[in-house]
């Protein structure tokens, strides 16, 4: 090999060297995906997105995370009962609600419509006179709601 050659292999390798060491952050996976909105925690902030994190689990690394994907909510309308809605809330909840009264109706939940797992949800059912409804903050799982006349 001749010297030339070998400055140019050594300069070469100096420079991979500075280059490798300067990465603090890597993203390992990632899906070319737009969103909204802002997070911030401390002296960090992500205000929008692109090339997010997409639903599975976490990735970590040092002391930092990052979750993604999207809550898995919804209304399955039973023939014959009232109209049971979901909407979302400035304080990252959502909002199950039913006309009230209702007479005869139960709200009722499961993970997966593939089951017949249906059981009465945990959260408390506020009635304001008009409607009825339950406060629910971020699952870690899908949730299905129904209401049902037994």
């Amino acid at each position: 090999m001749n010297l030339m050659t070998r400055i140019f292999l050594g300069v070469l390798a100096g420079f991979a060297a500075h280059v490798a060491l300067g990465q603090q952050f890597t993203i390992d996976w990632y899906k070319i995906a737009g969103g909204g909105g802002s997070s911030s925690n401390g002296q960090y902030t992500v205000s929008g997105t692109i090339g997010q994190h997409d639903a599975g689990a976490p990735m970590t690394g040092g002391g930092f995370s990052l979750s993604g994907g999207y809550w898995a909510l919804s209304a399955v309308q039973m023939p014959g009962a009232p109209l049971l809605t979901i909407s979302v809330t400035p304080t990252n909840s959502v909002v199950v609600s039913w006309p009230s009264p209702s007479t005869g109706f139960g709200l009722q939940q499961n993970a997966n419509l593939s089951t017949t797992n249906w059981v009465t949800p945990t959260e408390t059912v506020n009635d304001n006179g008009v409607t009825r409804f339950i406060v629910v903050t971020p699952p870690a799982v899908n949730r299905f709601y129904r209401l049902q006349h037994p």
